[in-house]
């Protein structure tokens, strides 16, 4: 079986580093808020491009903080309104949510898969406080069109970078495109720990310290609070982790184009849609994402050969039963792209033997 990803290879790959960090960590006898998460955030926010990096518990409480930071700091309030992709993983309006604030959904580009910067500006209105967008499968999904609608309406423009660490828009990593950004290090991650682990990243002074505060119960200094915080803070097992990790992050995301580019010339199949790279920067390729209007036939045909394949992601957030207000909203380009989706592996440990043999099946299969 060629697995979606083997999570024991990759880790593998660095253990003799990975086994040295953590044992470093566990005889130092300093478990939380040591040298090794000061050490991370000035590693990632210096491979990043932004002053300030927050380590926190993981990437969905990361997105969590930035807009609930937003609410102390008086730029946003309970019911002001987040412009946020609608085929996005479910995380990121969770986030909006959670802090009171009301998600409005933007469709898509069939294309790209990255919300429609041509359909932004429609759905704005007064109670419009910030733009979210959500680099999905890797790839970058800011435009200058939508930089230029922030500045027009004076919107905060906020980065889901939970797929897509190393991503490059004209020269600048996604993660310091916006006024801050939401970092996920879940383990499957092209920067994976090895548990649940995320960052905040921003140029602004006073959001990361708030940030800070929210995430350490509300608490900047001990046992005095400002605000009634949470527990959000990234241990340093994971951040010495993420330290070894992100040195070679940059290779593996050669690593991960090279198949990309292999998979994208050579899938000659007409009943597949591979992915439209424009610019190969801006693509670090988390997932690789098919379409295929016999989806469910042809991941059965593809697991029968021995190829595990996932769908990211079945069910829309606009028809999950949580947002069951939303479940009669007509979305058809988000809904296409959840029924016809489909991942194929690729990871920085898959061998040219097992790409190469994705492609002959895939070619070989017939409706």
């Amino acid at each position: 079986m060629i697995k979606f990803l083997d999570l024991q290879k990759v880790t593998n790959k660095y253990s003799t580093e990975i086994n040295n960090a953590v044992k470093q960590v566990v005889d130092s006898g300093w478990y939380l808020q040591g040298e090794e998460n000061q050490k991370f955030e000035q590693n990632y926010s210096k491979y990043i491009g932004t002053n300030y990096t927050i380590g926190v518990a993981n990437g969905l409480d990361a997105l969590i903080w930035i807009f609930r930071a937003y609410i102390e700091m008086g730029i946003m309030q309970y019911g002001d309104e987040v412009i946020v992709p609608a085929n996005t993983y479910i995380a990121s309006i969770l986030a909006i949510t959670e802090n009171g604030l009301k998600p409005i959904l933007v469709e898509p580009n069939i294309q790209s898969y990255q919300i429609d910067d041509t359909k932004i500006e429609r759905v704005i209105t007064e109670r419009t406080k910030a733009i979210l967008i959500v680099h999905l499968y890797g790839q970058c999904a800011y435009t200058e069109k939508i930089g230029e609608l922030c500045k027009q309406y004076k919107l905060k423009l906020i980065e889901d970078n939970a797929q897509a660490h190393g991503c490059i828009f004209n020269n600048c990593k996604t993660g310091a495109l916006g006024d801050a950004a939401g970092h996920s290090f879940y383990p499957g991650k092209n920067l994976g720990a090895l548990g649940d682990a995320g960052a905040v990243t921003t140029n602004d002074e006073l959001l990361a310290q708030t940030v800070r505060t929210l995430a350490n119960y509300g608490s900047s200094k001990k046992y005095i609070f400002k605000y009634a915080g949470r527990n959000s803070r990234l241990d340093e097992i994971q951040a010495a982790v993420l330290n070894v990790k992100l040195k070679y992050l940059d290779e593996d995301i050669r690593k991960r184009k090279q198949i990309a580019e292999y998979y994208i010339k050579n899938i000659i199949n007409q009943n597949i849609i591979t992915p439209v790279v424009n610019n190969w920067d801006s693509h670090v390729f988390h997932l690789f994402p098919i379409r295929c209007k016999q989806r469910d036939n042809l991941q059965s045909y593809l697991s029968e050969h021995g190829i595990q394949t996932i769908i990211h992601y079945p069910i829309p957030p606009h028809k999950q039963e949580c947002y069951i207000e939303w479940n009669d909203l007509s979305l058809p380009i988000t809904e296409q792209i959840h029924n016809e989706v489909l991942s194929l592996p690729i990871s920085p440990v898959m061998e040219e033997e097992e790409y190469h043999y994705v492609v002959n099946i895939i070619n070989r299969w017939e409706i």
